[in-house]
């Protein structure tokens, strides 16, 4: 291509200053360097994460910043020991990644990578410690390594997950995230058996995907837990079959479930970060064979406190990481699933905005009015 090895100049979303609306901006993004990839971002949506961290609550700032980290493009240009990815092939960007070479990678059992583990303070890339990003010389900081929202970016390859390129990027893109993380926390780490009761500790995005993980499996009792009673009818699109607010009971919630389920749910996951609901996500399920999921990140001074004979009574407690899924070599196989019609994505799309209006996406989101907003660029 006749831009490999050049800078391009194209309009991204920078966050100049904490919380105050992003502005388009003409940046230069350069070329990738070694073990990297540079794609032209066709799609991207906005994130709890984006959200979180443009505010900067509890975090030291770091801006000017250029966020975004759900998303789907083509690769535009490789760099330096790149050998599975060419130009032309389409992939999703992951947060977090997978450099399949690490103790974490080899493990059947980890998806925590050594290497490109999550980091929201490091605003640049890690084969040199600078930005790829630029206006008139001025770095502008990367975020979590993907900064999807450019119509350029250039993300480490072991953050980009190859797909199938008839998948709809602007359906698919939803993946990168919240969706996956849910629907994993389910089918992954809790896994349900056909027939059986999961209790789902919080309504969002996050949580109506360990719903549709829950459908998916063939539970046949799947409990809302939510603080607004407003979002039950929603649910029920999710595979949602009954609703329990806890504001509306003078008893502990898990108290209620348990009167509703003979003893307790066989299984819960929890997606909210609320440490109560953690507790009660535990405390619900059934002794004997109940298995807790834990999604949602706590404030770090929280503590998680519970009798220890809810564990010698043999009920599990487990955590996860974006669904336990390994991005290169497991996010193929999930947009699959949307490909043969397993697996629901359009139900979670409630607004799109071209790219000139991304500043609606966030306004949807604080004001709670958004499951997933797509951002069309170059619109």
């Amino acid at each position: 291509m006749a831009s490999t090895g050049q800078v391009i100049r194209c309009k991204a979303a920078v966050a100049w200053e904490a919380g105050k609306p992003l502005v388009i901006e003409e940046v230069e993004v350069a070329p990738p360097q070694a073990m990297e990839v540079r794609l032209k971002i066709l799609f991207t949506s906005l994130c709890h994460t984006d959200v979180y961290f443009w505010e900067a609550k509890g975090q030291t700032p770091l801006f000017p910043r250029i966020f975004g980290h759900e998303a789907g493009g083509i690769v535009e240009s490789v760099g330096e020991g790149v050998t599975d990815l060419e130009p032309g092939d389409h992939v999703l960007p992951v947060f977090t990644g997978e450099c399949k070479e690490c103790r974490h990678c080899k493990s059947e059992e980890s998806n925590m990578c050594d290497l490109l583990r999550i980091n929201t303070d490091r605003g640049v890339m890690l084969s040199d410690g600078k930005s790829r990003f630029s206006i008139r010389g001025q770095p502008i900081y990367h975020f979590v390594g993907t900064s999807t929202f450019s119509e350029y970016t250039v993300i480490h390859v072991g953050c980009l997950a190859k797909i199938n390129p008839a998948a709809p990027l602007d359906k698919v893109c939803l993946l990168s995230c919240g969706i996956s993380t849910g629907l994993g926390a389910t089918l992954n780490v809790a896994k349900p058996k056909p027939g059986s009761s999961v209790a789902i500790f919080g309504l969002g995005a996050v949580g109506l995907a360990a719903a549709e993980g829950a459908r998916i499996s063939g539970a046949s009792r799947i409990i809302g837990v939510d603080l607004h009673s407003s979002r039950f009818n929603e649910a029920k699109k999710f595979g949602v079959t009954e609703f329990v607010n806890p504001n509306d009971h003078d008893k502990p919630v898990h108290e209620v479930i348990a009167e509703m389920t003979d003893g307790g749910v066989d299984r819960s996951v929890e997606c909210t970060g609320s440490i109560s609901a953690m507790i009660s996500a535990f405390e619900c399920v059934h002794d004997g064979w109940g298995v807790a999921v834990l999604v949602g990140v706590p404030s770090k001074d929280d503590s998680f406190k519970t009798n220890p004979m809810n564990f010698l009574s043999e009920r599990t407690l487990k955590g996860t990481f974006f669904g336990n899924y390994k991005p290169r070599s497991d996010l193929p196989s999930v947009v699959e699933k949307y490909m043969n019609k397993e697996l629901e994505l359009e139900k979670f799309i409630s607004h799109e905005v071209p790219f000139s209006e991304i500043n609606k996406a966030f306004e949807y989101m604080l004001a709670k009015a958004s499951l997933r907003c797509i951002i069309r660029m170059g619109a």
